[in-house]
């Protein structure tokens, strides 16, 4: 079967300080680091022994993946197998990229966020230079806060037309028509994160063939849904997949409402839903400013 796996192990640990994420700058100690690895290694283990499911993998780690090395190898060791259609990882793109080059460029993609307190622009974009020439499969996005919108402009402006810029509306912030309609012009998707989405008894493709696994290998639909549908591991999960409506009054983030069956979300992004990349690029509709940012 095609089975999508978002994956989240203990990893907790980030090298940003972003004001608006829990998990800033926050350490995992030795030990909780060696967990996460060892974690991280028996969910590829079991995705390389899978050979009877067509399987496309995501990591949502709650901090910075990329910046340990067992995630890199990970994604380069699964990106080589034949029965994984991707493997995909959320990053802030603060670790180095040459790494992707021992990567097969066709299964892996990355879903890049640009942190405009955290890191500075040339850099940034330099590295989105860099995996555009090795011939990666990637996304950037930013937090639409109103002091990011210049930011986002100037992105938007230097990044090659084919890379798809996204904007996550931020948690907590109501948006007037006219500001939706500043990022809307950036991103012609934005709409779809501007406004959590009814879900309560709509369908939905988690628990059916796309499920949420953590750590230790239990199997739930979806992130935001807790209960459990059985064990990676020992294949207890697999009897309870079937279509299920949504449990849940509201869905808003994109991992989540990306699967919903009443929202034409897997048709515009047709083979690259994993990395939040669209089929077709939404063209752009403000008048860019190239205004150098303080």
């Amino acid at each position: 079967m095609d089975l999508t796996v978002l994956y989240r192990g203990p990893l907790a640990s980030c090298d940003y300080d972003c004001p608006y994420c829990p998990f800033a700058k926050r350490r995992d100690s030795t030990a909780q680091l060696r967990a996460d690895r060892d974690a991280l290694e028996r969910f590829t283990d079991w995705a390389s022994g899978a050979k009877g499911d067509r399987l496309s993998l995501l990591f949502t780690p709650w901090g910075e993946g990329l910046v340990r090395s067992w995630y890199r190898r990970a994604l380069t060791e699964l990106s080589h197998l034949p029965h994984v259609a991707r493997v995909a990882i959320q990053t802030n793109l603060s670790c180095r990229t040459d790494w992707v080059a021992d990567a097969d460029p066709a299964t892996l993609a990355l879903w890049c966020t640009y942190h405009p307190d955290q890191t500075p622009y040339d850099r940034f974009l330099a590295k989105c230079a860099d995996l555009d020439a090795r011939g990666v499969r990637f996304s950037v996005g930013i937090v639409g806060l109103p002091g990011h919108l210049g930011h986002a402009r100037r992105l938007r402006a230097d990044l090659p037309p084919h890379v798809y810029l996204w904007v996550n509306a931020a948690e907590g912030h109501t948006y007037t028509d006219e500001e939706a309609a500043r990022w809307t012009a950036l991103d012609a998707l934005f709409p779809y994160s501007r406004t959590p989405h009814r879900s309560a008894g709509l369908p939905c493709r988690t628990g059916e063939s796309v499920v949420s696994v953590d750590g230790s290998g239990t199997v739930r639909r979806c992130h935001f849904v807790p209960a459990e549908l059985g064990n990676l591991y020992d294949g207890s999960y697999r009897s309870a997949l079937r279509p299920r409506a949504c449990p849940l009054a509201l869905c808003d983030c994109h991992i989540g409402y990306v699967h919903l069956e009443t929202l034409p979300l897997y048709d515009v992004f047709a083979g690259g839903v994993l990395e939040r990349v669209p089929a077709v690029v939404p063209a752009v509709t403000h008048s860019l400013s190239r205004t150098p940012m303080p």
